[in-house]
């Protein structure tokens, strides 16, 4: 039994009902079947008019994803779930959900790129118009709504500026407006931050990075109330089919009980990184939350438990030694993605937010100059030792 006074790394382990309800595992077992046997014809007549619940193919529902929906519910504070393949499928589920030909969507100009490329390149060919915003500017956001807007996405950290968005503000401005408001929870995670509390109406996660958080599965996921999950399960999700595998489902429910000892040792070491990074005479600034000099400190204090494990920074330099303090390093991984154990680095402007024009990225203040670190889990002193190389060699 779940007690209401247990911290969140005791629920992270044991979830909202310990044991699985089948059998008694401690570890939820991998349904790996795509389909289910019916008792009789008429039980599956049943379950495919609703009269009865059960199982009958795994693109609908399954054991395994079902145990990782009801974590992550719980865990973000949502009545329901429901899990992806990828983030990016979960964050076109989320616009579909709200919108249709003829709307408006409005969406922080900031988010991670291939966010950025849906928004602007693929959501107009279906007749949905995207509206990108400054994120930060509550003003700019209100005066971007039209008559046919339904939906604000904002992504909070952001990828890669590491912008904070006001949630709890943006979700008084949206019911205002009478319109949705979903965040992309990816670099904070709910044990960080949890915007449903907040009053956001849905959370979205690259479940790929933190919630797995070692780099061996790409999942995305989605928690809101009941009517939004049914909305998006019944009427987007089951028939446009990007849903995850039970395997991968099994490998995120593996990553939560690890998630908040994880978090904490990349928080920390980012903030002792970012520190170090602040007063290097090579770098011009620093973009982390956790530090007084960030233009939305006091913000991020108030809405996160914590300032996670991301950092960005512009370095005093051109684009061939900024390539060379990439290839100096030895121990940090030059890839994207993040929040796995291994710290990875990349150029932003030349990899994850190459689907921004030159311009955009302008507008978006992501720099030719700007790095990206995913702290990892390794000593941080070795960290910034191998950073003072790459820094030497640049």
């Amino acid at each position: 039994m779940v007690k209401k006074n247990w911290g969140f790394a005791t629920l992270a382990v044991h979830g909202s009902g310990g044991v699985c309800p089948h059998t008694g595992a401690v570890s939820m077992p991998i349904y790996q079947s795509s389909t289910f046997a019916f008792k009789s014809a008429e039980q599956g007549e049943k379950l495919f008019t609703g009269e009865e619940k059960g199982y009958i193919y795994s693109r609908i529902s399954n054991p395994t994803i079902d145990a990782l929906q009801k974590e992550m519910a719980f865990l973000e504070k949502g009545d329901g779930a429901l899990a992806f393949a990828s983030g990016m499928a979960a964050s076109t589920a989320t616009v579909l959900g709200f919108c249709e030909s003829g709307d408006s969507v409005l969406c922080s100009r900031v988010v991670y790129g291939g966010t950025y490329a849906m928004f602007a390149h693929i959501l107009p060919k279906l007749g949905i118009e995207p509206i990108f915003v400054d994120g930060t500017d509550l003003d700019h956001i209100e005066n971007a709504i039209k008559p046919n807007t339904k939906l604000l996405f904002a992504e909070t950290p952001a990828n890669p500026t590491l912008d904070i968005v006001d949630i709890e503000a943006c979700a008084a401005l949206a019911k205002r407006h009478n319109i949705a408001l979903a965040v992309d929870n990816t670099f904070a995670t709910p044990y960080y931050q949890q915007p449903l509390t907040l009053g956001a109406d849905l959370v979205m996660h690259s479940a790929t990075k933190y919630i797995g958080g070692h780099g061996d599965t790409v999942a995305g996921l989605i928690i809101s109330n009941k009517e939004i999950i049914e909305r998006i399960h019944d009427g987007v999700m089951v028939d446009m089919g990007g849903v995850i595998s039970p395997f991968n489902a099994w490998l995120l429910l593996r990553g939560l009980k690890t998630l908040p000892i994880r978090m904490d040792r990349h928080s920390s070491s980012a903030m002792q990184i970012a520190k170090f990074l602040s007063f290097h005479p090579k770098v011009e600034q620093v973009y982390y939350p956790g530090l007084p000099i960030h233009p939305q400190f006091e913000l991020a204090k108030k809405q996160m438990k914590n300032f996670g494990g991301m950092i960005s920074f512009d370095l005093k330099a051109d684009q061939e030694q900024i390539r060379r303090f990439q290839d100096a390093l030895e121990l940090c991984t030059i890839a994207v993605s993040l929040g796995d154990c291994d710290t990875l680095v990349c150029h932003p402007a030349s990899t994850t937010h190459s689907t921004y024009t030159a311009e955009e990225r302008k507008d978006a203040r992501i720099n030719e100059k700007l790095v990206r670190i995913s702290v990892g889990v390794e000593d941080p002193q070795d960290i910034i030792d191998d950073l003072q190389l790459g820094l030497k060699k640049m």
